[in-house]
């Protein structure tokens, strides 16, 4: 239910409208919730308040609201075009999702939609003496929030359009789906032994695997006494004619398990996009690509390839780190194949070793990086970094024509030579 959670939480945060509509919701009630002081003895004896000065805060508050408003709005997209152009269109969603902007859009909204019932409703007498003291001590607030939220929110959007900014997003983003994969390697199920034997499931759409519900099948599979093996992972794009999985039964036909295939298809999230939640591997392919369009011909930006070389190192570090030996297993009637090594290290990897070929410092920073992760005690990681570092050197060798760059490269892939597969 958590994961679930989560994955909802993450997607209603990517649209832009979820947060003002609720806080808009919110400026109304509060605004009319005021009243219910009059009702309340104990607060017969507040001060009088002048209800011209409450009307004049309230008129600022909308005259001006709107205004910035729309004003935060165009900062935003103005950010998102540039975040797209400088990283990667696959950032969008994360840059899209900034707490900071969606907050103070939120907050501008909110305290306009406030101003505007409030003043509506001071027209009309339906504040007392009470009502009226607590409507402006509501409204001071409203002004402290709105000065603090646009101070952060100006200090937040002068880098959310910027480069760094994107890859510090991207890295957060793949390095939080790592690190759920290294606690749940199997996604709380049981180790698949890939023998894709039993009733294929196959689904009716055409995209992604955004999110598997591993509790609904293993509900269906204790209620019907079934064995899942699942032959897909989040990221993998799928089509009518691949199956999802593959079931066998214990105790029914194949008829009768024909009629749990609808409920078994439900549990897997398909979407046009991938996500960064669960599919850690989309994270690296998207600083893969940032590092990729640095290293073009018309960026010609070396540097920023050498620092997503550096990520990389830094998050297989951590994915490294085994922590619990035995993951722990939620759900015992569901299969899951293992996260393969080789390509996560591939699509990290391959695109700097090709378009950086031509790079001497970053082939010479690319073969350092490979070599740390060839010492972490990771024996899958370092097998999977021994291949990357020979990509990496097929490539140079072709890329690379000066005598000293050869000779430097040469010095730079020692490792391999003592490797067991050198």
């Amino acid at each position: 239910m958590q994961d679930k959670l989560r994955f909802i939480i993450n997607r209603w945060a990517e649209r832009l409208w979820v947060k003002p509509l609720l806080v808009c919701i919110l400026s109304v009630i509060v605004a009319f919730l005021a009243q219910l002081v009059d009702e309340l003895a104990v607060f017969r004896n507040v001060p009088k308040v002048n209800p011209e000065s409450i009307t004049m805060l309230l008129k600022v508050i909308s005259s001006s609201m709107l205004v910035m408003a729309v004003f935060a709005v165009g900062s935003m997209l103005a950010a998102y075009q540039s975040a797209s152009k400088s990283g990667t269109p696959r950032s969008f969603a994360l840059v899209v999702s900034d707490d900071v902007s969606q907050n103070a859009l939120s907050t501008f909204i909110g305290a306009f939609i406030f101003s505007i019932v409030a003043q509506v409703a001071m027209l009309n007498g339906y504040y007392e003496n009470a009502g009226k003291f607590f409507l402006f001590l509501i409204t001071i607030f409203v002004f402290v929030l709105v000065i603090f939220s646009f101070i952060k929110w100006v200090d937040s959007i002068a880098r959310l359009g910027l480069l760094g900014t994107v890859i510090e997003k991207v890295e957060h983003a793949t390095c939080e789906a790592l690190m759920r994969r290294r606690d749940m390697p199997f996604l709380g199920g049981v180790a698949s032994e890939n023998s894709m034997e039993g009733e294929p499931i196959c689904p009716e759409e055409v995209g992604y695997i955004q999110r598997i519900d591993m509790l609904k099948l293993q509900t269906i599979a204790e209620n019907a006494a079934l064995r899942i093996e699942l032959a897909v992972l989040p990221g993998v794009f799928v089509t009518p004619d691949q199956p999802l999985a593959y079931v066998t039964a214990e105790d029914q036909s194949r008829a009768e398990m024909a009629l749990e295939t609808k409920s078994l298809v439900d549990a897997f999230e398909i979407g046009r996009d991938r996500t960064f939640d669960d599919d850690p591997q989309f994270g690296l392919i998207a600083l893969s690509e940032i590092a990729s369009r640095a290293l073009s011909p018309a960026v010609n930006d070396p540097g920023t390839a050498i620092e997503i070389t550096d990520i990389f190192v830094r998050v297989f570090v951590r994915f490294s780190d085994q922590g619990q030996s035995q993951p722990k297993i939620d759900f015992d009637r569901v299969a899951v194949p293992a996260l393969a090594t080789d390509e996560l290290l591939q699509n990290a990897f391959s695109a700097i070793s090709r378009d950086g070929a031509g790079s001497i410092e970053v082939v010479v920073r690319t073969l350092k990086a490979l070599s740390t992760l060839t010492r972490l005690g990771h024996e899958t990681v370092a097998t999977s970094a021994r291949k990357a570092a020979y990509l990496t050197v097929a490539h140079a060798e072709k890329g690379l024509q000066l005598p000293s760059e050869l000779e430097q490269l040469k010095e730079a892939s020692t490792f391999l030579q003592s490797s067991p597969s050198g």
